[in-house]
């Protein structure tokens, strides 16, 4: 199949460029389409109903969309389900079989007992709209604290269950976002997370957060607040409880700044709506996370997660009364390692045992690797197998003596399983309750690679192809992130697949800005070093062309959020260097990204354009601020959804105009807006239709012809 030959010029709706620039500590900024900011004026309306009609003019002429859809339709329709939850001797899991629409949430008495279906999203609302954010079952297991929303808008209504009659008991509780939840025993009471009432603070609830106590079954208009008042406005909070109600901790994260406080109260020494914090850590100048072993409340000793004085991560233990004196009173548990990053740790006690054990979780060059280690004095015990060369995560403990702990693993052809992992015997077994076995996807090959960037650092990439090697050129789908400490590590995905089964070859660029290498590569891609994800972007192309995977002119790019912004970046930058793009969920306008959405919650990431320096940084990439007119763009498709509360689609909208203007190029520039979904979860179908449909754009314009139906 050949690419769709360019043509002529096209025409588009109308937008009208007005004269707006704005000037900002002594620069000049244009900004023709800021019209198109508010959604609900009548001229944006009738943009972007000629917006939509114009995609769905384009769309219908696209060979073969049926085609990837079934291909995308079959290799999502695999079973999954998270590793359980244990409390009061029943375990909690979410499941998804093949063909359902969202996940469930399902519950069994014990180990070998049947399961039963606790909460589904779908029964709740036939529609699909509704998404089950979040959960979490009282120590005891009796209640069930759940947070759903409607629309994609992520804004979540809480409320509490009783496991046996499935009647709810309590709530809702509105402005909570996916809180975590603190329950006390005996379930009379948890501690959450919500945000300020935006009728009493117009425009800012969003972003101003308390922790609160609530006690179960009283109105929350009554709920103390315990942590937050006077703090900053972007801080995100998350709370917990030891096992034995003891202790109180609360971790604050200043936006998505990767660095967090952490404060520790004895719920003991006073009432509940009153507790008295001590600080772990205020500075924000590392990640440290809380580790207790199940059912105590650290009496004797607590164990820390935190990359303080070793940017890859190690694990330290303390006292807790010594844990107000900082890492004076750390003693080293785990060390730093130098060829891996700590990602994640469980403790493992009980009299059994012997001993405190700890399961330690790392990335080495983004594939994942499991330790057990003697927690007394750090010695490293097993190495656990894995399947393949993969992703690990979902870690839960089991009960206290136990020795049982449970994981997820998957890679690029291997859907997710969960793992059971018994510490007496240092052994891994799939959990018997876990999803059916599905066999590795067949076709598919993944190697990895490397390449210099542009200022020499060495950067990584997975290539998944038909064959593994560079076996002549083939069209080529490159993607990466590059932001907030995120590591893009093999996962399972149905759109990879189905691209490199119709023939394609799917590349995942380890790009600085993510947490690849550990906080220093985020911080190489961030702020002021932002250009350095764009770089190494560039040079994953250039790399792809030279080692033979591609040809100039079949190289195509997708990218969602953060993502939405590299792409954006790479378009307006080497306009000629890609085929197509994909850019989904996107920012684009740099400079006031932190007006909307959750921008201000960000600004410890890019930056923000009240401070001169920074501004100059923003400026310098901003994809809106860098579409030259006269410039012969290649294809591009923006995706957004109407309820997406994180990037708000005024970045698409005004991007769209921006390119649909400025191009010399035959196009086309098009506009998919989704109604009643969001930036995250959604229901399966919808999934599957937005990625075929972005396959279906991209291929047409590298030339892949779309794969068998099967």
């Amino acid at each position: 199949m050949t690419p769709v030959p360019r043509t002529t010029r096209r025409r588009y709706p109308h937008a009208d460029r007005q004269y707006l620039v704005q000037e900002l500590h002594g620069m000049r900024v244009p900004d023709p389409y800021r019209w198109l900011e508010d959604a609900d004026c009548a001229a944006t309306r009738r943009w972007s109903a000629e917006q939509e009609a114009l995609y769905e003019e384009e769309r219908a002429a696209w060979d073969g969309l049926e085609r990837w859809e079934a291909r995308v339709a079959a290799l999502t329709a695999v079973d999954r389900a998270t590793a359980p939850k244990v409390r009061g001797g029943r375990l909690f899991w979410l499941r998804q079989d093949a063909g359902q629409e969202h996940p469930v949430l399902v519950v069994a008495e014990k180990e070998g007992t049947p399961e039963r279906v606790l909460l589904d999203p779908v029964a709740l609302d036939p529609s699909g709209r509704t998404v089950l954010d979040a959960w979490q079952p009282s120590l005891e297991g009796d209640l069930l604290a759940f947070q759903v929303s409607r629309g994609g808008t992520e804004d979540s209504l809480l409320r509490v269950i009783d496991v046996d009659t499935g009647k709810v008991v309590d709530g809702p509780v509105d402005r909570v976002r996916k809180s975590s939840i603190g329950w006390l025993p005996g379930g009379g009471a948890f501690y959450y997370v919500r945000a300020l009432d935006p009728r009493l603070h117009p425009g800012e609830g969003r972003y101003h957060r308390r922790v609160h106590l609530h006690r179960t079954g009283t109105t929350p208009n009554a709920d103390a607040v315990v942590f937050g008042e006077g703090r900053e406005r972007t801080e995100f909070y998350g709370v917990s409880v030891s096992e034995d109600g003891r202790r109180l901790a609360v971790t604050a994260t200043r936006g998505t700044g990767r660095g967090t406080a952490l404060y520790l109260a004895d719920l003991a020494e006073g009432p509940l709506e009153r507790p008295v914090f001590r600080p772990v850590q205020e500075d924000m100048a590392a990640v440290t996370r809380l580790h207790l072993a199940p059912g105590t409340g650290g009496d004797d000793v607590v164990w820390l997660r935190t990359d303080r004085g070793a940017t890859r991560g190690r694990v330290v233990a303390c006292r807790p009364a010594d844990l107000h004196r900082g890492p004076a009173a750390w003693r080293e548990v785990i060390a730093e390692r130098p060829d891996a990053i700590l990602t994640d740790l469980v403790v493992l006690s009980g009299s059994g045992l012997g001993r405190p054990l700890g399961l330690a979780a790392w990335t080495r060059r983004t594939v994942a690797e499991v330790t057990v280690h003697d927690l007394t004095d750090g010695r490293r015990l097993a190495t656990v197998p894995l399947p393949g060369t993969g992703t690990v995560g979902d870690f839960s403990a089991g009960p206290h003596g136990s020795g049982e702990a449970w994981f997820s693993y998957t890679d690029f052809t291997t859907p997710a399983r969960v793992l059971r992992f018994d510490a007496r015997t240092l052994s891994v077994t799939p959990w018997e309750r876990g999803p059916r076995p599905t066999p590795a996807a067949g076709g598919a090959v993944t190697c990895r690679t490397a390449f210099p960037s542009r200022d020499g650092t060495t950067v990584g990439m997975f290539v998944i192809s038909p064959t593994g090697r560079p076996d002549g050129p083939r069209p080529v789908l490159l993607t990466g992130y590059g932001g907030f400490g995120g590591t893009m590590s093999p996962r399972y995905r149905a759109q990879v697949l189905a691209w490199v089964a119709a023939g394609g070859v799917f590349a995942w660029a380890g790009l600085r800005g993510g947490g690849e290498e550990g906080e220093a590569w985020h911080r190489a891609g961030s702020g002021a070093h932002k250009q350095n994800t764009f770089d190494d972007f560039a040079a994953a192309a250039d790399h792809l062309v030279a080692r033979g995977w591609a040809e100039p002119g079949r190289i195509a790019i997708i990218g969602g959020s953060n993502g939405g912004l590299l792409v954006g970046a790479a378009l307006t930058q080497r306009p000629a260097a890609y085929a197509a793009v994909v850019c989904m969920s996107p920012l684009l306008d740099m400079v006031r990204y932190e007006l909307s959405g959750l921008g201000p919650s960000w600004v410890p990431e890019y930056g923000s354009a009240q401070d001169p320096a920074q501004l100059r940084t923003l400026l310098s990439y901003s994809p809106y601020h860098h579409v030259t007119p006269g410039t012969a763009y290649p294809p591009v498709l923006l995706t957004v959804s109407d309820g997406d509360t994180r990037t708000d689609p005024l970045h698409a909208r005004k991007m769209c105009a921006a390119l649909q203007h400025a191009s010399t190029g035959p196009g086309p520039v098009l506009l998919r807006l989704e109604q009643g979904v969001g930036h995250g979860d959604r229901a399966a179908s919808r999934t599957v239709a937005l990625q075929a449909e972005c396959l279906a754009f991209l291929a047409r314009h590298v030339g892949l012809a779309p794969p068998d139906a099967t």
